[in-house]
Order: structure tokens, then sequence, then C-alpha cells
């Protein structure tokens, strides 16, 4: 196995919560040597989970909670049901900002290779989640109306989410009017609907999705969701079916292309996914994960020679 691309790079971090941490565990996991620095007694507050990090003006005094960026950068408005807005599901603000901050790391190691000089940058939770709601805020300021919530259901392409069928749900995508013509033809043996006027565009349809959504789980409740699944994949659309995290952790594509790895941490063996990005010849460190103030005293002697305790 050849040397990882960062093997060399020592990386200290004065972090805390989410963002930083994800953004030094890619470090890690393309071998770098990350070595935390945190309060002693106590250690990093997110060890009994927590979030928070220090911003700039005028919100700086405000402390960073990922709810509340969600919430200032609209996402909420734009997540849920008509009825009552929603979180996203895991910490998306602090995921995206850690990614920012891993690409922004990567950014300033290529170019002090290419310049000689070292570079210093800022993350915003604010602004990395703002980079992601540019779809939807391009929406409303130049279309001139607000996003749906929909729920589960796409909000400016139908047909496009949940499906009933006998004894379960799936969902469906479609991306193009050809996809269109495939379904009604191939899935739905309902070829008449390509030239029902109600139907004959995406915002037509996006217009009258009740009354194609009760066509369509009209067809798919005779038919299982695998049934439906099956003769989804023959005619080449897309579709996904609803799991647990439970579910995902058994997911037969993850055991088939061999993503899990075990990783040791100070409560026992934890098994964990390898990074997304796979590069031929290449695995990721994977180490184990340290108890606070495990590597105290071998870190102190390696860097404060002779010091007295």
């Amino acid at each position: 196995m050849s040397a990882l691309p960062l093997d060399g790079l020592l990386v200290v971090a004065l972090e805390q919560a989410v963002a930083a941490p994800f953004a030094t565990r890619q470090l890690a996991d393309l071998g770098a040597r990350v070595i935390k620095i945190e309060r002693a007694g106590t250690g990093d507050f997110a060890r009994g989970y927590d979030r928070s990090v220090l911003g700039q003006a005028p919100y700086a005094g405000k402390k960073a909670y990922d709810l509340l960026v969600q919430c200032e950068a609209g996402l909420l408005s734009v997540t849920g049901t008509p009825e009552a807005p929603c979180k996203a599901g895991i910490s998306v603000a602090d995921i995206a900002a850690g990614m920012y901050a891993y690409s922004g790391v990567l950014t300033a190691l290529y170019e002090r290779e290419r310049t000689g000089r070292g570079a210093s940058f800022t993350v915003s939770l604010l602004d990395a989640l703002g980079e992601w709601m540019t779809q939807p805020y391009l929406y409303t300021v130049y279309g001139g109306q607000e996003p749906r919530r929909t729920g589960a259901r796409h909000a400016s392409i139908s047909p496009y989410g949940p499906y009933r069928a006998r004894g379960g749900e799936v969902f469906i995508g479609l991306q193009n009017e050809r996809e269109w013509v495939v379904l009604c033809e191939k899935v739905l043996g309902r070829l008449e609907l390509v030239t029902d006027e109600r139907f004959a565009t995406n915002p037509d349809r996006v217009k009258h999705d009740d009354e194609l959504t009760a066509i369509i789980e009209g067809v798919l409740l005779t038919m299982t969701p695998d049934e439906v699944v099956t003769r989804l994949d023959a005619a080449g659309i897309a579709s996904a079916r609803l799991r647990t995290p439970a579910e995902f952790a058994a997911h037969p594509q993850l055991e088939a292309r061999d993503r899990w790895r075990e990783a040791d941490t100070p409560a026992g063996p934890v098994r964990t996914l390898l990074p997304p990005v796979t590069v031929p010849g290449r695995e990721a460190a994977m180490g184990a994960v340290p108890a606070l103030g495990e590597h105290t005293e071998s870190v102190l002697a390696e860097f404060l020679p002779g010091r007295t305790a």
C-alpha cells in the first residue's frame, strides 16, 4: 500500500464541537498527524454532546448552534410539511462548515507547495450552509415566489417522492420528459397520460401533483414494493426504499463494496464507514479514537524535552 497523501503533515487542532473536528478527521484519514488540544479535565465539550463556535461582527457574541444556523440560513423555511417546518435530521451546518474547512486546508497546502507561503482562512457556518441554499434563494428572489415545503416530495419536480405500493412505499425520481414517457408506458401502462393536458410538462405535473399521485398509486397499489422496484429498474427509472439507520447499516451495497471498518474508541470498538473518496492502492488511516488525555504526556515529552511535571 502506498503512503497516504498527507503523511508527514502535522496538524495542531485548537477545536471543539463538530465542524472543526470533522475537518481534522478528514485530514487524519489522509495520513496527517493531528494533535488535538483540549481543556484539561473536561476536554472538548462535544464529548458530552453540545455544539457551538465563536463568529465575527455583528454576530460575534452569538453562539452558532447547528439548529439556529439552519434557521438563519433559511433551511427550515424550505424543509418540512406545508403545516410545519422541520430541521435537517443531521448537523448539516456543522458538517458543511467542516468540509469547507477541510478543502480550505488542502487549498492552503497546495498554495504553499507552489509559492512557499502559508495562508490563513475563516469558515462561517452561515456562509457554508448559505452556499447550499443557492437554489431556494435564487428561486425566491428571482422567481418571485417562496419555495413550498413539501415533506418528502420535491418542491419543483413531479413525479418525485414517495408513492404507496401494496404493503409499503417506493420513492421515485424523474429528471426529464423522456423518463416521464418511459414511466407512463413501461411502468404504469398508461401511455395516454403523456398527452393529458394536466401532465404535459413538468410545471403542469407539479400543479396537478395530487391528481397525478392518485393515478400513480392506483397502479402501484396492485404491486408489492419489491415488484415496483423490479419494474422501475427494468425501465431505467430511478427509485429508492426508505431505510432506517439500522437498515442503512446493513445496506447490501456497502457490504458488497467492503466499506466498513472497525475503529477502537474509549468505549470499545465501533464499526464505521470508510471516507467517501476512494483512491486505488490506498486506504484511509482510520486510527483509534484516543481517550481524553491519553497522549498528553507523550506529546509534551516530544515537544518540551526535559520539562518538569
